[in-house]
C-alpha cells in the first residue's frame, strides 16, 4: 500500500491531462540539473541586496531564473494559469480560474479574426481558455524559452495551436510593429517589469488606436501602510518569493497608465466584497503542501529531482503563507483591474512610448 500510495502521489497526481506536471517529471526549466541548486542560491541573493533589483538592467535575467526554478513546481502543484482568481461557491478551482480569464476575452469584446496580445503568458493557460472561448488568434510572450516549450506543447494538445502563438521575448522591447493588435492583455504579469510604465508604453505602442487593453495587476491596497513593519515584511516575502522589483500601490498603476497615453476606462479591485476570498485556495492547499514537499524531498534523495528544488519549494510555500496574509490583511491584491483604451487620435504610438521610457 505504501509503494502504491507513493507511486500515485510521484506519477499520477499532477498528470500532464490535468497539471501539466508529475512529480518525477519535477526540474529546473532550462537549466541543467546541476545548475538547480546554484541558480537558487543566485536568486535569494538578489533579495540580500535590495540595490540589485533596482538595478533595470538586472531585472529580465532576474525573473527568467525564477521561472526556469518554479515552472514545473506551478504546473504540478497549481496547473497551467499562473495567476489567481476569486471564489466562486459551489465552483472548483479549474472552473474558478476559467471564468476569471473568459471575463478578460468579454471584457476586451473578442471575436473571431482579432488579433490578440497576451503580454507575460506563461506556459499559456489563460490563452488557450480565451483563444477558445472567442475565437480570437492570441500571440503571446514569455522572457523564458522553457515556458514557450511547455506552452506550445499545451496548445497542441488542446488542438489550438492554429489559434494560439507563443514567442520568447522581453516585453519591454517586443518585436511587433506599431499599431498591430486589435486587443491586449496581461494576467498578473507586469509586476515583473523593473518600471511599470516601459511595458504599458510597449503595450501602447503595438495597439491600434481606438482599441483595448486589460490588466490584473498586483498592487498594495489603500489598507497598506508603509510605515507598519507587519505590512512591510508581508510585501518583502511576497516580492521574494515571486521576483518582484517591487510592488506599485493601487493608484500608481492608474496614473502610469495615463502617462503613457492611455485612456483608464474601469479601474478597481476584484478582490474586494462581494467576491469571496481569492487566498481560500492557499490556505486548503496546505494539507498538499505537505504531502508534495515529502514527495519532493523524496525524489530529491533518490537524485530523481535536481540539487535545488526541494528549497525553491520550500520558498513557494512561505510564499504562499505571507500572499494569505497579505489577502486577509486587505494590504494587498492580485487582481486590481484596469480596462484601458488607446485614443482613436493617439498619433504616433512609438513618439508616446520613447516619451514614456524617456521619463522613467
Amino acid at each position: 500500500m505504501a509503494a502504491a500510495g507513493l507511486y500515485w502521489a510521484m506519477c499520477v497526481a499532477g498528470s500532464a491531462e490535468q497539471k501539466g506536471k508529475r512529480a518525477v517529471d519535477l526540474g529546473g526549466g532550462s537549466l541543467s540539473r546541476g545548475e538547480v541548486a546554484g541558480n537558487y542560491r543566485e536568486y535569494a541573493a538578489f533579495f540580500d541586496k535590495p540595490q540589485q533589483i533596482a538595478a533595470k538592467d538586472k531585472v529580465p535575467k532576474l525573473v527568467d531564473t525564477f521561472y526556469n526554478l518554479v515552472t514545473d513546481i506551478y504546473e504540478w502543484g497549481w496547473g497551467q494559469s499562473f495567476h489567481f482568481s476569486p471564489a466562486v461557491p459551489g465552483v472548483g478551482h479549474r472552473e474558478e480560474t476559467k471564468l476569471h480569464e473568459k471575463y478578460v476575452a468579454d471584457l476586451l469584446e473578442l471575436g473571431p479574426g482579432q488579433r490578440v496580445l497576451d503580454a507575460g503568458c506563461g506556459v499559456g493557460g489563460p490563452m488557450r481558455t480565451i483563444a477558445a472561448h472567442s475565437g480570437s488568434n492570441v500571440v503571446g510572450i514569455t522572457i523564458n524559452d522553457y515556458q514557450v516549450a511547455r506552452a506550445r506543447s499545451h496548445n497542441s494538445k488542446a488542438g489550438l495551436s492554429k489559434l494560439c502563438e507563443v514567442i520568447c521575448g522581453d516585453f519591454l522591447h517586443m518585436p511587433f510593429g506599431d499599431d498591430s493588435f486589435d486587443a491586449a492583455y496581461s494576467i498578473e504579469a507586469t509586476c515583473h517589469a523593473p518600471q511599470l510604465r516601459d511595458v504599458y508604453a510597449e503595450i501602447y505602442r503595438v495597439l491600434k488606436p481606438g482599441k483595448l487593453y486589460v490588466s490584473y495587476e498586483w498592487v498594495t491596497t489603500c489598507k497598506y501602510q508603509a510605515q507598519d513593519p507587519e505590512h512591510v515584511k508581508i510585501i518583502h516575502e511576497i516580492e521574494h518569493g515571486n521576483a518582484l522589483p517591487g510592488l506599485r500601490s493601487y493608484k500608481q498603476v492608474v496614473e502610469i497608465a495615463k502617462e503613457v497615453g492611455f485612456e483608464v476606462l474601469e479601474d478597481r479591485d476584484l478582490a474586494l466584497p462581494p467576491a469571496h476570498p481569492w487566498w481560500t485556495r492557499l490556505k486548503m492547499g496546505r494539507l498538499a503542501y505537505y504531502r508534495n514537499h515529502v514527495v519532493i524531498a523524496l525524489l530529491s534523495f533518490l537524485g530523481i529531482a535536481p540539487q535545488g528544488v526541494f528549497e525553491v519549494h520550500e520558498m513557494l510555500f512561505k510564499t504562499a503563507m505571507y500572499l494569505t496574509r497579505g489577502g486577509e490583511t486587505g494590504i494587498f491584491s492580485p487582481m486590481h483591474l484596469l480596462v484601458c483604451r488607446k485614443p482613436l487620435d493617439g498619433g504616433d504610438a512609438a513618439t508616446a512610448a520613447t516619451a514614456a521610457v524617456a521619463s522613467s
